[in-house]
């Protein structure tokens, strides 16, 4: 909820109140200073850039500089800058009712200028609030000049006005985030000659529309992002342009496995999935962690493409959607993902991952490699040097136990029957619950990892959907 706006509301109550202007860049030197010193964070919800990324954003944000955030995709470029409008002050004053949120101090437009004249102190003022001073534009081959910087305005010329009149001018979203924020996402894909329009933004700070003798001294941070590849001499970007800007900052996928899981906590959603929350052990978050960075630094995988964050939280989503669907077939109260939920993964998410050439039609069989050697790596991590005779006594009379996606997990407690040491099983595993969905998913993960250490034999059913699979020695 928004605090109460400021009740100042014309020119001469802002100036009694003692209001000082400044500058968007002051604007953001300043509270990001202020947050330096208090221990606040600075950028909410960004994981694994504190000791890389961050330093040198704050140093170009200190330093006023526009720039550019380069890194592949899904690697939270724009999330990082949408956070840079909470840097803004809370609310700043505007002339009412001007297009380019002119200061009441300073009007720069044609408009505010000839009402600052005419009102003096009675000149209205309203106040922004700093969510509606940010602007954004997803950049496309088919952006126009007068998308981003502004173009005549047919309907006021058929009003009367001359074709010399700077008021015939219909803004751009560049000068309507004026004393804000504008980032422009994929800058590289904007035609050179939509670039070129944006040399006076960044340097010269104002805008030229139509050989208009009109110059409106522009106050806006500028921020980019791009993929590095495209970001280069050879690529779709003009020279003129990366000089101008201030700072060039590259991101990168989560360095650690522990960020990568943080991520993967924070963003997918498992709680209103149909109405029912699902529940996902840390586990299983791990095993869709350790995939994602598996696939990342698999020689098959397209290393200049990227694997986006988004594949992880789509692949820790679909094993929630698997457990909802699961409980809603059999009935159970809880929805609790188990591996049986893990190999529709790999086909929903194949279309995020390009292949390199030499390894095309063998997509599905890399992927569900790399999602047995991820279910393995967690395994030997958390029930590795577990002591699983207790699991593995059931098998020595030829017993088989036969489970899949679609039984419920108080039938597949009943078909493995009573396992000594289950109590330790599920501590390793951090799990606290004694619900009989917990005690399924600790156990089926278990079973899954004697078979990929081998002390366990699986067959699974082919031409089956449901992920069914038989566990024997």
């Amino acid at each position: 909820m928004r605090p109460s706006t400021p009740r100042e509301t014309t020119l001469g109550e802002l100036r009694t109140s003692g209001h000082v202007q400044r500058s968007v860049k002051a604007e953001i030197r300043h509270n990001l200073l202020a947050r330096l010193r208090s221990g606040e964070p600075r950028f909410p919800g960004i994981l694994g850039f504190d000791d890389t990324v961050l330093p040198h954003l704050e140093r170009a944000l200190l330093a006023g500089h526009d720039l550019v955030l380069l890194g592949e995709r899904g690697q939270g470029k724009t999330r990082l800058i949408r956070t840079l409008g909470g840097l803004l002050d809370e609310w700043t004053p505007v002339v009412a009712g001007c297009e380019i949120n002119d200061h009441p101090y300073d009007p720069v437009c044609v408009r505010c200028r000839r009402l600052a004249a005419e009102k003096g102190d009675d000149l209205p003022v309203a106040w922004k609030h700093r969510d509606e001073r940010y602007g954004e534009k997803l950049a496309t081959p088919d952006t126009s000049v007068g998308d981003l910087i502004g173009d005549v305005d047919p309907i006021k010329v058929a009003e009367g006005r001359t074709l010399g009149d700077p008021e015939t001018v219909h803004y751009g979203l560049v000068p309507r985030t004026n004393r804000g924020i504008f980032s422009i996402n994929e800058l590289p894909d904007l035609a050179e000659r939509i670039q070129v329009a944006l040399l006076n933004v960044l340097e010269e700070r104002d805008v030229q529309i139509r050989g208009y003798a009109l110059r409106l001294p522009l106050d806006v941070l500028l921020v980019a992002s791009a993929n590095p590849e495209d970001y280069t001499n050879r690529g779709r970007i003009i020279t003129p342009l990366k000089d101008r800007f201030g700072a060039e900052i590259r991101t990168h996928y989560p360095l650690e496995l522990d960020a990568e899981l943080d991520l993967i906590r924070q963003e997918a959603h498992f709680a209103d999935l149909g109405g029912q929350p699902a529940e996902v052990p840390d586990h299983l978050i791990e095993v869709i962690g350790r995939f994602t960075r598996l696939v990342r630094d698999s020689t098959a995988v397209d290393s200049r493409s990227g694997v986006s964050a988004r594949f992880a939280l789509a692949g820790a989503e679909t094993v929630a959607a698997g457990a909802v669907r699961r409980a809603a077939l059999t009935g159970e109260e809880r929805a609790v993902a188990r591996v049986c939920d893990l190999p529709a993964v790999v086909p929903s998410l194949m279309g995020k991952v390009e292949f390199e050439v030499s390894d095309e039609g063998r997509e599905q069989e890399v992927l569900e490699h790399l999602l047995r050697r991820a279910v393995a790596e967690t395994y030997r991590r958390t029930l590795g040097a577990a002591d699983l005779s207790g699991l593995l006594d059931k098998f020595d009379s030829g017993e088989r136990v036969e489970s899949g996606e679609l039984v419920a997990a108080a039938e597949l407690l009943r078909r493995i029957g009573q396992v000594p040491g289950l109590a330790k099983i599920m501590e390793r595993l951090g799990m606290t619950g004694e619900s009989p969905g917990q005690a399924a998913a600790a156990l089926e993960f278990a079973l899954e990892g004697l078979f990929l250490t081998r002390r366990l034999s699986k067959d699974v059913s082919e031409g089956r959907a449901d992920g069914t699979a038989t566990y024997r020695t």
